[in-house]
């Protein structure tokens, strides 16, 4: 059964409506002109379908559909119109109309369209369910029960409905994204798309080309027109992760964008509106970068509306435990019982510096997963995982070199990384928490440049 409501100032035909679709199950509210329509759409529950007449004394269906979709998008309208008007019809589903039906109609073919309407406002409902709990997830994967992340979430709450621009700061692998994919699903923008730009990982040369589109012939090698990650992200969220790593030519094209929301594809002649919530996040000093003229002040303001702040795994220690049990519970295979800590491992986790933050951790549980020859995690199965702390210690002494002694356990972990990221490297950057232009310079370093 469904909540339909009937408008036509036509009293026969209302009337005659009115009991067809109550026979076939539906619960009807019938009204006889426009005005009386927009007032129970503004002051009733959402309905589920709209059925109105496209023409009438007082006013014009549009305004119907206009008032219904803005109430509720999962509402389905239907149109009824004369041969006359169905230009106007077809105008009406480019506006969110579901489908139109010529007078004069056959009763089956009303009921028909409006069977399939419902269907339709059924799988809206149910991925808009769907998301809900993928929100809810998201801010529930948020785990840790310190003053900071209970802070956070309580923000998270307050703003996640607001279109306002958030910059997200915190280390490398503090879970940055994770707060960005918290903000879209919990926000008015749930059902839209979600896009997310590596700012650190896409190479400069192409990085207009992606994040704004081009047109077909644009450059050499643009066989067809790209419509840009902006685009794709029209009326949903898009995410900038790394933003400092945006080149300054690109920040001033990127301000202007904030400012007109309109963009310009590469070798385009004309503009295209853009409607997007920006979220942007760094581990970068943003301030810093911008007294050394790295990044530009503007933009920074532009995008420093709203901040949210995510502490190091070091400055809540009390949020290990809780953490290492998650992941214990998502890498443990499914069983029953998920694996478990033994009291020296937990002690021993509590005391490590966590320089990778999160990810670090969950990357050291995931390796002892594997390691450990039964249900408990010993102290053992973890320190081969934790980096330069973990394991034989170096010896201090006479002639001990440090900078040398750092060089190598840094070459080691970035050939762990690569190794365990399959030769990936941009992979092997996200493992050690590190944009991609880092990671390839270090490796270019301390290898040489025909190694790398």
């Amino acid at each position: 059964m469904a909540r339909v409501l009937l408008v036509d100032d036509e009293a026969s035909l209302r009337h005659m409506l009115g009991i067809l679709l109550e026979r076939a199950g539906h619960e009807v509210l019938a009204v006889g002109g426009v005005l009386e329509a927009l007032a129970r759409i503004g002051s009733e529950a959402p309905f589920d379908a709209v059925i109105t007449d496209l023409m009438m004394p007082d006013g014009s269906g549009m305004q119907i559909l206009e008032a219904a979709l803005n109430r509720d998008e999962s509402t389905q309208v239907l149109m009824i119109t004369a041969y006359a008007t169905t230009e106007q019809a077809v105008e009406a589903m480019r506006k969110g109309a579901y489908d139109y039906v010529r007078k004069p109609f056959k009763n089956d073919e009303l009921l028909a369209a409006l069977d399939k309407a419902l269907e339709k406002q059924a799988i809206v409902e149910e991925v808009r369910t769907l998301r809900a709990q993928v929100a809810s997830g998201a801010s529930r994967s948020l785990i840790g029960e310190s003053p900071a992340m209970r802070e956070l979430r309580a923000m998270l709450a307050r703003v996640a409905s607001s279109l306002t621009n958030v910059l997200i700061t915190g280390e490398s692998g503090t879970g940055k994204e994770m707060v960005a994919r918290a903000l879209h699903f919990g926000g008015a923008r749930a059902e839209r798309a979600y896009v997310v730009i590596n700012c650190g990982a896409l190479p400069e040369a192409l990085m207009e080309s992606e994040i704004f589109g081009h047109e077909k012939g644009a450059f050499t090698g643009a066989t067809s027109a790209k419509e840009g990650l902006f685009r794709a992200a029209h009326r949903g969220t898009l995410f900038l992760d790394e933003i400092g790593e945006l080149p300054l030519s690109l920040q001033v094209k990127l301000l202007r964008v904030l400012q007109e929301r309109r963009i310009r594809p590469v070798g385009a002649h004309r503009e295209l509106p853009v409607d997007v919530r920006l979220v942007a996040a760094t581990n970068r000093d943003l301030e810093a970068e911008v007294r050394a003229g790295r990044f530009r002040e503007d933009l920074f303001y532009r995008l420093n509306v709203l901040r949210l702040h995510i502490p190091a795994l070091r400055e809540r220690r009390e949020d290990i435990a809780p953490l290492a049990e998650h992941f214990l519970r998502k890498h443990g295979g499914g069983g029953s019982k998920p694996p478990s800590l033994s009291v020296e491992a937990l002690a021993w986790l509590r005391e490590q510096p966590w320089p990778g933050n999160v990810r670090q951790l969950e990357n050291v549980i995931e390796r002892a997963l594997i390691l450990s020859e039964g249900a408990l995690i010993e102290r053992e199965d973890l320190v081969g995982g934790a980096g330069p702390r973990a394991g034989t210690e170096p010896v201090i002494a006479e002639g001990f070199d440090l900078v040398a002694y750092l060089a190598e356990v840094e070459r080691q972990m970035l050939l762990r990384a690569l190794e365990q990221a399959g030769g990936i490297r941009t992979k092997a950057a996200e493992l050690l928490g590190m944009s991609f232009r880092s990671y390839r310079y270090r490796l270019s370093k301390l290898l040489g440049d025909e190694e790398a």
